[in-house]
């Protein structure tokens, strides 16, 4: 008992002997923030590029929406449970302001696999840009109606204020759905 102890101390005093040199600095934090930030500016700028090139609809709801928001995923499925997660940011096109926020969701049903995609949502006024930025939005209800019906054709107008596009590494995919989705703010980086 008495060796179980003293190697449980010893395992103690070494890990706060170490702490100091695992502990990042505030400019460090600052800095791997910033570099995050940067990726994801460079990610949305791409995918949104990407969007309004292959369908010249969202070119023009992009010249009437008040903002738009885009985010990089990764869906996992491992037997009876799954989820999904990832980065974007939301963008109020008229003051470039941006809000760095996260998104994530969960799933039952069977499957195997992971896949990533991204997800281009482009919003009509303020009331339902800020409702998302500040995660009122109701994404379930949004999503059935623009990706439901609509096929292929989804995101071709807005639906509750709201049009919506997912991409694959293959180019636009026919079904934007993000129900059951729960977008936040990234507290990490935002700098307010």
């Amino acid at each position: 008992m008495k060796s179980r102890r003293g190697t449980l101390v010893t395992l103690a005093l070494l890990l706060a002997a170490s702490w100091p040199l695992a502990a990042k600095t505030v400019e460090e934090k600052a800095q791997d923030a910033q570099e995050a930030r940067a990726k994801i500016d460079r990610m949305a700028q791409e995918k949104l590029d990407e969007v309004l090139t292959a369908k010249p609809k969202a070119a023009d709801l992009f010249d009437q929406a008040y903002g738009y928001a885009v985010f990089d995923n990764t869906k996992l499925s491992l037997g009876l449970t799954g989820g999904a997660g990832g980065k974007g940011v939301a963008v109020e096109r008229a003051s470039g302001k941006r809000t760095y926020m996260k998104m994530k969701s969960g799933s039952l049903g069977l499957g195997l696999g992971a896949a990533t995609y991204n997800v281009v949502l482009l919003f009509q006024d303020e009331r339902t840009f800020r409702d998302f930025v500040e995660g009122r939005w109701a994404a379930a209800a949004s999503a059935g109606a623009v990706a439901g019906t609509a096929g292929a054709a989804a995101g071709d107008a807005f639906v509750h204020g709201v049009a919506a596009y997912a991409l694959s590494g293959k180019g636009l995919m026919a079904r934007a759905d993000v129900s059951g989705t729960k977008f936040s703010k990234n507290k990490k980086l935002n700098q307010d």
